[in-house]
């Protein structure tokens, strides 16, 4: 093995590069701009993020590429959840580029920390290692830990932040406890080479189920999943809208990764062990998230505990342990972000100078204020509801046919039963916009811009529901069986 880095090892990872650089750049042009100027700095991170999404188009490999010493991987998969990646943060900005400004909030530390967030995704998306996997969770959760206490005035973001900080902490701890044991088990901290030495002998290693056990526990924290969710709700409520947008969609994507490259391919020899285990954290996450969203008042607060029971049914898919399983989790991880992106948008449109739309009772009688937008929050609650035909219905039938796949009757059952459950809370959004009088006055405030990425962001939810087979295709080439 070479002990020189060349540009052809170098190359693969070029966008991760860029970014680092590009944040740098922005963060020295921003020391120097006042706030009339400060859309230079919001300029700067959109055509940062293009060119991030063009080198890593360019870049792109048919087959798997290790290179860095196995810290880093390029695959077709990582391809397609970058660009995502890059599609929904640049959208995430967009959203939230008024409601900053008008609240004195917009500053260019919210874009570098949105572009540090990026890389770090983009990191945990591309690791052939566990410790190139715990380097890309710390840069994520340094730059959402700062976002979440971005408004400094704000005393319940500065609760919710040390809360997410507190919790956060001890969740990487228990990963890297569990990192270290599986290295002391099998000498290896590499993915393809734990994926090469596990399974017959191994899956009965006590001390190797010991290092699983915690690494789960870490996997299960960063998605949310139930008994690890307490950070959700308060992180959600207590941030500012446009960063509770920020961590409530792109991040989901690189938890995804997380468990595809850790638990399947990396531990892919235990996953009778594994399993198990993400059987509980699947249900207790549809069963809680969906019962107690519906006792909840706030928007917000109610979609966190619906982004808990979603992490349940992208659980389902990756339980199953088959690549129809990997494949419908992607596939419901990438339609979950996109609709979780239009819902927060939403709840940012309806937000004005001095008023934040974060109570259900803000949402009665948005049908007489504008019937459009209106129509918009319904496609989102429906898509995110399962209800055909909008793409929320297709993940959920891809998941549970996964689960089906494998003999687990029973769990297709009860995540059928807790869909149904989910479906009143959303319907309720649905019922107060459509049939209940507006308690307040005041229009819409928001840009052409906006109105038109945010009417686009719904249709789409919408035209992959009528025609959800080519994302599906593109979930099954990059994860072949």
């Amino acid at each position: 093995m070479s002990k020189v880095l060349t540009l052809s090892e170098l190359s693969p990872a070029g966008a991760e590069v860029f970014l680092v650089a590009a944040a740098c750049v922005v963060l020295l042009v921003d020391v120097f701009l006042d706030d009339r100027r400060r859309w230079v700095t919001y300029l700067l991170s959109i055509v940062t993020l293009a060119g991030a999404a063009w080198l890593t188009a360019t870049l792109a490999t048919d087959a798997r590429v290790v290179v860095l010493y196995g810290q880093y991987v390029a695959d077709p998969m990582g391809t397609v959840l970058k660009l995502v990646n890059y599609a929904v943060v640049a959208v995430t900005l967009l959203y939230s580029r008024d409601y900053l400004h008008e609240r004195g909030l917009f500053r260019g530390e919210y874009f570098v920390l949105a572009l540090l967030a990026t890389l770090g995704i983009n990191v945990m998306i591309s690791a052939g290692t566990l410790l190139s996997m715990y380097l890309g969770i710390e840069i994520l959760a340094l730059a959402l830990y700062a976002m979440v206490a971005f408004d400094r005035d704000n005393g319940v973001a500065a609760e919710s932040a040390m809360k997410y900080f507190v919790l956060g902490a001890i969740a990487s701890g228990t990963l890297l406890y569990g990192i270290s044991i599986v290295y002391g088990v099998t000498g290896t901290v590499r993915l393809d080479w734990l994926a090469a030495g596990l399974g017959g002998s191994a899956a009965s290693d006590i001390g190797l189920l010991f290092g699983l056990t915690f690494i789960v526990v870490g996997v299960a924290f960063k998605f949310g999943a139930v008994p690890f969710h307490m950070w959700i709700p308060d992180v959600y409520q207590g941030s500012p809208t446009a960063v509770t947008l920020f961590v409530g969609s792109a991040p989901k994507i690189a938890s995804f990764a997380l468990a595809i490259r850790v638990l399947a391919e990396g531990l892919g020899g235990l996953t009778d062990a594994w399993q198990d285990m993400l059987v509980v954290l699947a249900v207790l996450s549809m069963g809680i998230g969906n019962v107690i969203a519906i006792a909840q008042t706030n928007i917000k607060r109610m979609l966190a505990y619906s982004t808990i029971s979603h992490v349940g049914f992208i659980l389902l898919g990756i339980l199953a342990g088959t690549a129809e399983g990997y494949q419908a989790a992607m596939f419901y991880t990438l339609t979950y972000v996109i609709m979780a992106t239009g819902s927060f948008g939403v709840v940012l449109l309806l937000s004005r100078r001095g008023f934040e739309a974060e109570e259900l009772d803000d949402f009665k009688g948005l049908n007489q204020k504008s019937p459009w937008f209106a129509f918009v929050m319904l496609v989102l609650m429906f898509g995110t509801a399962g209800v055909p035909p909008m793409v929320g219905f297709w993940a959920k039938v891809q998941v549970i046919s996964a689960v089906l796949g494998v003999g687990l009757n029973w769990l297709a059952v009860a995540a059928v039963f807790f869909s149904v459950i989910g479906a009143f809370y959303y319907l309720r959004v649905v019922k107060l916009m459509y049939f209940d009088s507006p308690e307040r006055d005041g229009g819409i405030e928001a840009g052409a811009g906006f109105r038109w990425v945010l009417s686009a962001n719904a249709l789409l939810v919408l035209a992959l529901g009528l025609m959800p087979g080519w994302l599906l295709r593109v979930c099954a080439s990059v994860l072949p069986g």
